[in-house]
């Protein structure tokens, strides 16, 4: 695992145009613990906090089934990242389903 770079001024956090390039740079990025303390909370420097949707994650792929992948989405029309949480989503409920879990 790669160590983070940490962010220690509000400022260097880009505008991100699209999800995807959010969690792209959060997987790389870190608050520093000053920005994290409650009176930075109130603080005009920082954005409005968004409930985060789902929480980052890295898993190594091989290089075929990364390419492979990234084909399927497009022609699904979506991201490779968005199909790839599909694909899990759908074969923990099948493994839930099947270990009686559900």
């Amino acid at each position: 695992m790669t160590d983070l770079k940490i962010i220690t001024d509000m400022k260097q956090i880009p505008a991100f145009a699209t999800e995807d390039e959010e969690g792209e740079f959060w997987a790389t990025h870190a608050l520093a613990e000053h920005l994290l303390t409650p009176e930075h909370a109130d603080s005009d420097l920082l954005p409005p906090v968004r409930p985060r949707k789902s929480n980052p994650t890295s898993i190594r792929l091989g290089a075929d089934l990364e390419r492979r992948l990234r084909h399927l989405a497009e022609l699904k029309g979506t991201s490779y990242q968005t199909l790839l949480k599909e694909f899990v989503l759908e074969r923990v409920y099948e493994e839930e389903k099947r270990l009686k879990v559900i």
